[in-house]
């Protein structure tokens, strides 16, 4: 089954202890719809200026993802620059130019329409209802959103959840949202705003879900190195959808392996700069490191 997402295309500048990076192609929808290209056909809506390059374009081409839904626009296209430390978790950014994407306003392709699976990325809500409305009978709908929204459009947010089934958001975001620290508290709260589920992701900590009565922890993958954490939150819900959409298990024990394919996808990313670890790994790489996941947590009866 496919998957369609909606969020922003995007030129980021990053700078590491590792590395700099300038203008280099990024954006919530990229970095999900290439990780989720791997399990199942994306089909991907966002908006681009004039200065998208072709060779841009064939990031997307060049793993089979429909761009019927990319719109350009006159103008230049979002770009965002950050700034990490040396322990990764904490960036600064140091500019946001929305540009085109000031004035994003979504509209699926006809053939969009009826995808089954639909990942609503980071967005203003009320774009995200109005994706809803143009959606029919989707089988799976998961959302994202962050700290901006929680605290500045609240009321349009609780709309979005009530019709959600998957909330993915971070641990900083899930406490805010919920006004709960601990965050199984916390995510007993948003569940009861809507969602059937809430996967909570953790950074080098790796991710906890909470599928109704259920806990599920994922731990970070140790890696010996590291580049660049930018769009590993977006890759991690890529694959996470991508699984779902290409085995159909939206139960508990699919939902847990999902989990952790999104994991495998956001440890390849980390390992380098912007796309370059997410856009050249085979099957063979993923299902390597899928079992060494399921190594990390093996144990016996006590």
């Amino acid at each position: 089954m496919s998957i369609v997402v909606v969020g922003s295309i995007a030129y980021d500048t990053v700078i590491t202890p590792y590395g700099r990076r300038e203008q280099t192609l990024g954006g919530a929808a990229t970095f999900f719809s290439v990780a989720a290209s791997y399990f199942c056909p994306v089909q991907v809506v966002g908006v681009v200026g004039e200065d998208f390059s072709d060779e841009d374009v064939e990031v997307f081409s060049a793993r089979g993802i429909d761009t019927q839904g990319i719109a350009r626009r006159p103008g230049k296209s979002f770009r965002w620059g950050g700034e990490y430390s040396w322990n990764l978790n904490e960036r600064e950014t140091l500019f946001t130019e929305l540009n085109v994407f000031e004035e994003f306003d979504p509209e699926l392709p006809p053939a969009y329409r009826t995808t089954p699976h639909v990942f609503l990325a980071n967005i203003a809500p009320g774009l995200q209802l109005s994706v809803l409305e143009q959606v029919e009978s989707p089988r799976l709908v998961a959302l994202d959103t962050m700290n901006y929204w929680i605290e500045g459009d609240r009321d349009a947010l609780a709309e979005v959840l009530k019709r959600v089934d998957i909330l993915v958001i971070n641990d900083e975001e899930a406490r805010q949202l919920a006004d709960e620290y601990n965050l199984v508290k916390a995510a007993e709260a948003v569940l009861s705003m809507g969602p059937t589920a809430v996967v909570i992701k953790r950074g080098e900590h790796g991710a906890t879900a909470f599928l109704g009565d259920e806990i599920f922890n994922v731990p970070g993958f140790p890696l010996r190195d590291l580049a660049d954490p930018t769009g590993a939150g977006d890759t991690f819900a890529g694959g996470f959808m991508g699984h779902l959409a290409r085995h159909g298990d939206h139960g508990p024990e699919g939902l847990r392996r999902a989990i952790v394919a999104g994991s495998v996808m956001a440890s390849f990313c980390v390992e380098a700069f912007s796309l370059d670890g997410i856009t050249n790994l085979d099957e063979d790489q993923i299902a390597a490191r899928y079992r060494a996941f399921q190594a990390l947590t093996r144990f016996g009866d006590l």
